[in-house]
C-alpha cells in the first residue's frame, strides 16, 4: 500500500469548509510538541491540513477502513507531509488499540456515524493512552439539553437512523457522562459553523 497511486485520494466536500474553523480551535489547545492521534481519519484531508499548519507536531492518523488508509497515505504523499505517520488500522470500539501513548487525540465527525460502542471505546482508549491533562477533542453535530436542535440536524439525524439504526446524533450529556466514567472531564464546548460543536475534554 505504500505505493498506492495518487488516485487513491478520497474527497469529502465538507472538509474544505470546516478544516480552518477546527484548526483555529485546536491551535491554542494542542501542546507545543508531541504526538497527536486522530481517530477515524477518513479521507485524510483533515490531518494532512493540520500537519502542514502545525509542523512542530507529529500526527498519527488511523482508520479501520483499508480504503480510507490508502487515501490518507495518498494525501500525505501528495502534500509531502513529513510529520504524518503511516495510518494505523484502529477501530475505536476495539478493546486493543495499536498505540501505547499520545499527547492529544482528535476525533472529527465519528460519533454520529458509528454505534454507541465506538463512543464508549473512544473514551476507554483515550483514557488509557493520554497522560494527565491530555486533550481529547471531539467535533460534530450533537443534541444539547435545553437547546433546540436545528431543523437541518433533525433531518440529518432521521436520515442517519434510516441508514443504520445504531447511528444518529449523540446527546452531549450522554457523551460527557461516558467520558467522565473514564476520567475525562468536559472542559468546554464551542459552537462551530453549520450547527456543529467542538467538545473539549481533558484527562484528570
Amino acid at each position: 500500500m505504500s505505493h498506492s497511486p495518487i488516485e487513491a485520494r478520497l474527497f469529502a466536500p465538507a472538509i474544505a469548509r470546516n478544516r480552518d474553523p477546527i484548526l483555529d480551535t485546536l491551535r491554542p489547545l494542542l501542546p507545543d510538541t508531541g504526538l497527536v492521534l486522530e481517530i477515524a481519519s477518513g479521507t485524510g484531508e483533515h490531518i494532512v491540513h493540520f500537519a502542514q499548519q502545525m509542523p512542530q507536531l507529529i500526527w498519527q492518523p488511523s482508520d479501520p477502513s483499508l480504503e480510507a488508509r490508502a487515501s490518507i497515505e495518498a494525501w500525505s504523499r501528495a502534500e509531502k507531509t513529513g510529520n504524518v505517520r503511516r495510518p494505523l488500522d484502529l477501530d475505536a470500539s476495539a478493546s486493543y488499540w495499536p498505540i501505547q501513548q499520545a499527547d492529544a487525540i482528535i476525533c472529527i465527525n465519528m460519533l454520529h456515524i458509528s454505534p454507541w460502542a465506538a463512543t464508549e471505546g473512544l473514551m476507554r482508549g483515550a483514557a488509557a493512552i493520554l497522560g494527565a491533562g491530555g486533550l481529547l477533542y471531539i467535533y460534530g453535530p450533537f443534541r444539547v439539553a435545553g437547546v433546540e436542535t436545528a431543523p437541518s440536524n433533525e433531518a440529518f439525524d432521521s436520515n442517519l437512523r434510516m441508514r443504520n439504526a445504531e447511528w444518529g446524533l449523540r446527546d452531549l450529556e450522554a457523551v460527557t457522562a461516558c467520558a467522565a466514567s473514564h476520567g475525562l472531564a468536559l472542559i468546554q464546548s464551542i459552537a462551530m459553523p453549520a450547527n456543529n460543536l467542538s467538545a473539549i475534554f481533558r484527562k484528570s
